[in-house]
């Protein structure tokens, strides 16, 4: 599919996030849920997209609330760990269950640009069924502000912007996350994606020019202040929930 694998959906995607908070069913992960969450296995075929040699974020797993209001809240990011037990809502996210539960529901895609053209509908079962390793020449894939629920295959992601401060957990999958403070404009184009700026731009960063960055693995939960420069570049196919704080 040439729009890059990320799931675009306004209207969907707040009513996909209600009814998994809201299911009442047990929602215990089979054989077939656990890990993956079916999610890998059926891409077997396609290599991953590699992790940055060196993680540049820090990671906490016993982080106070006071400790991050003064060192990172409006300072500088940080990767979280062990905040809750998703347990649940992790298996309602199995390829299995929300293929079951919304793969005759409509979504919107779009691409991730400067003007977010492209659109186009279709049924959340072809959607998950035509994932695809993203082309670096190829258009990117989209995601929504604010409270935000996504799927998208791997070296999809979306390419460098700012906005409020917000959070965002991997659910399946693996996320990689480049950063730049407010002061610092990133060298990209908005028209190209994150693995052709990670291929044709990046290389050729001094090591000062170079963003943090990090792999965001599943379970974690990425923190980044308020107007700090971002991109991701989805290493698995990905699930993920993010919210954007105002």
């Amino acid at each position: 599919m040439p729009r890059g694998g990320g799931l675009m959906a306004p209207r969907v995607h707040s009513l996909l996030l209600l009814v998994l908070w809201t299911l009442t069913a047990p929602a215990r992960p089979g054989p077939e849920e656990e890990g993956d969450g079916g999610w890998r296995r059926h891409r077997a075929a396609l290599a991953a997209v590699a992790e940055e040699e060196h993680c540049t974020v820090e990671r906490r797993a016993d982080l106070s609330y006071a400790e991050f209001i003064q060192h990172y809240a409006f300072s500088r990011p940080v990767i979280l760990q062990g905040l809750t037990d998703n347990s649940r809502f992790r298996a309602l996210c199995s390829r299995k269950r929300l293929l079951a539960s919304f793969g005759d529901n409509v979504i919107r895609l779009s691409t991730a640009n400067t003007y977010s053209y492209q659109k186009v509908d279709l049924l959340f079962q072809e959607y998950v069924e035509q994932l695809h390793h993203q082309d670096p020449t190829s258009l990117g894939n989209g995601t929504t502000p604010a409270y935000s629920f996504g799927i998208a295959g791997t070296g999809s992601g979306v390419p460098f912007h700012w906005h409020g401060p917000g959070f965002s957990e991997v659910i399946y999958g693996r996320k990689r996350w480049f950063l730049y403070p407010p002061e610092k404009t990133p060298e990209f184009h908005p028209n190209k994606t994150t693995l052709a700026w990670l291929q044709d731009t990046y290389p050729g960063l001094t090591p000062s020019a170079r963003p943090l960055e990090c792999t965001i693995q599943a379970g974690e939960v990425l923190y980044f202040p308020d107007r700090w420069w971002h991109a991701t570049l989805n290493l698995d196919t990905s699930v993920f929930i993010s919210t954007f704080l105002s």
